[in-house]
């Protein structure tokens, strides 16, 4: 069992043995992940950013026959399907899941905190800026939904968030993924691009503040 949780906890450095005994079958195995990851609520500590980095490194190496473009379109639909379930989930049976005995004992609510947290700080823009940040992304949906958002504030955000997030590990993967400085540190690579891209946002809101003043 141990040996099982291991693989899962860390199957994006088991890619390779995927690949070469499931062949085509890989893409669905993956798909399964990355939607099972936000979509059942309970299972924030499976991998995000760094499957999708080393899977289009994979895909950037000829020998093993790996569409960078089907991993894309994947990678987004499973994204996007599990936030869709979470946030679903949250307006259903969000508060009743919450006080239940069982999920209090699979998700602690030191986390559930922070992320109401991160929800109450950004507004809106959280939904986007959670898909970027490991834990919080699988908590930010249900706690949308919780705290009463409307579907269609969320899929427009969630939308924006699915899509840089894809597109911005995939093709970190596929053109840096077999550097290894790159390899070492994505992370943060990942966190100081998006904060660069903040910038003119911000930038945009403190000058009114400033006229103003």
């Amino acid at each position: 069992m141990q040996t099982l949780i291991d693989f899962i906890l860390h199957i994006d450095s088991h890619l390779v043995g995927i690949v070469t005994n499931f062949g085509g079958w890989t893409y669905f195995i993956l798909f399964g992940i990355i939607f099972i990851e936000t979509g059942a609520v309970i299972l924030p500590f499976l991998p995000g950013d760094s499957l999708l980095f080393a899977a289009t490194a994979l895909a950037a190496k000829p020998e093993y026959h790996l569409s960078i473009w089907l991993f894309i379109i994947l990678f987004f639909l499973a994204a996007f399907l599990g936030d869709s379930l979470n946030f679903f989930i949250g307006s259903t049976v969000g508060k009743a899941l919450r006080n239940h005995p069982f999920f209090s004992k699979l998700i602690s609510e030191e986390k559930m905190t922070e992320a109401e947290q991160f929800f109450e700080k950004h507004g809106n823009i959280s939904i986007t800026l959670a898909r970027f940040i490991p834990i919080i992304r699988t908590f930010a949906p249900f706690v949308a939904a919780t705290s009463k958002m409307k579907y269609r504030i969320f899929l427009k955000y969630n939308l924006i968030g699915d899509i840089a997030w894809v597109l911005l590990c995939c093709s970190g993967g596929y053109f840096f993924g077999n550097i290894p400085l790159v390899k070492d540190h994505f992370s943060l690579v990942v966190i100081g691009i998006v904060a660069i891209s903040l910038i003119p946002a911000l930038i945009s809101f403190i000058r009114p503040k400033k006229k103003n003043a």
